[in-house]
């Protein structure tokens, strides 16, 4: 038998006789585990989950003209949004106004790429239907209510446009609901809107809904109005601001946790192993008497505590995705991604704990004398 095989044999010889407090440790050690690999990942996760239910009230990065340009050229909006990246946006919806005229009353229309507008602003709710044909239009509630409308019902645009006064016929597919100014106005789509006022590729803002921390998004703002300063893009304060301070006390609640987990894991493992040396003195001055060196001892006992985190790593790191899952479907009602990374370093994390919780007891068992213990004081 080698000294590898006979080290392992004599490392899992001493694990089974004391079955009960290495069940206790190994416990700990997958408790704590559980605990630090379901943390970390909702540690890293949360940006992403909190992004994703920060963008349900709508966009947090918008771009608009410079100085005293009232519009810019659909050229340069998209050169500009080609800047963004494109695995963090949520949802682009150009926006273009004109004051336009409803039975005399005056009211602001707007036109937009409706479907970027559902996904940059989801909070907004449709008695009705999105439009989805030519001619179709979103009517916030205060302006149905002013004059009287109905999802169905058929109504007359008229106003002035860059080709002289014009009057269209829209229907209106459903009434918008926000609870904001945006009850106010007249929704279409963007082709029709052009149509309507004789003007085409001008946009006058546009609103981006962009999942990014706030260092990021404040580098994009710097470099599209380095790269155009015909655009002004600007952070929309009261999102960008809330979601920051929410995703940094999160991150620190989760590495306050994770730290007392892991002190406690120690503190238990150092516990149990302490204990395995008292019962063990006997034993270790006999060996010590019979020429064991205390760098076997050391090995043998650090064995002991690098087997516990290791096992106990592998089955923590298991179950922490588990947790985590659990977490974001509770939570957030979405999945959190599996990392692989987040096993091994679970696993480097607990053996390194269950190690430096050793370093007490090998102590004491190396520093203990045979010829004291062996006449049994």
């Amino acid at each position: 038998m080698n000294r590898q095989r006979f080290y392992l044999k004599m490392t899992a010889s001493s694990l089974l006789r004391r079955k009960s407090r290495m069940l206790v440790a190994l416990l700990a050690v997958t408790i704590g585990a559980t605990i630090l690999s379901g943390l970390i990942t909702i540690y890293y996760d949360i940006p992403r989950q909190m992004g994703q239910e920060f963008r349900s009230y709508g966009a947090n990065f918008v771009i608009l003209p410079s100085g005293n340009t009232a519009s810019m050229s659909m050229e340069l909006a998209e050169k500009a949004l080609s800047l963004l990246p494109p695995e963090s946006v949520t949802g682009i919806a150009p926006y273009r106004y004109h004051l336009v005229k409803i039975n005399e009353q005056p009211f602001m229309s707007a036109g937009t790429d409706l479907a970027g507008a559902r996904k940059t602003s989801p909070y907004w709710l449709v008695q009705g239907r999105w439009p989805g044909a030519a001619g179709e239009a979103l009517i916030g509630q205060e302006t149905a209510n002013t004059i009287r409308l109905l999802p169905g019902s058929a109504f007359t645009v008229k106003g002035n446009g860059a080709e002289g006064p014009f009057s269209v016929d829209f229907t209106v597919s459903g009434i918008l609901q926000t609870g904001g100014a945006e009850e106010a106005f007249i929704f279409m789509a963007l082709p029709d809107f052009e149509a309507m006022v004789g003007e085409k590729d001008k946009i006058d803002v546009i609103e981006c809904s962009v999942s990014a921390g706030l260092s990021v998004l404040e580098n994009l703002a710097r470099e599209i109005g380095e790269t155009m300063p015909e655009l002004s893009p600007r952070l929309v304060k009261r999102l960008t601001d809330s979601e920051g301070a929410v995703l940094t006390k999160l991150q620190a609640l989760v590495a306050l946790v994770t730290s007392i987990v892991l002190l406690l894991i120690m503190i238990c493992v150092a516990t149990t192993m302490m204990a395995v040396v008292a019962e063990r003195r006997r034993e270790i001055g006999l060996r010590k008497a019979l020429g064991a060196s205390n760098k076997g001892l050391v090995m043998e006992f650090m064995g002991e505590g690098i087997f516990l985190g290791g096992f106990g790593g592998i089955l923590g790191a298991a179950a922490g995705y588990g947790f985590a899952q659990a977490v974001g479907l509770n939570v957030f009602n979405r999945s959190v991604a599996f990392n692989p990374l987040f096993v091994l370093l679970t696993l480097a994390a607990s053996i390194i704990i269950t190690v430096l919780a050793c370093v007490i007891p090998v102590r004491n068992a190396a520093d203990v004398d045979p010829a004291i213990v062996l006449r049994g004081e």
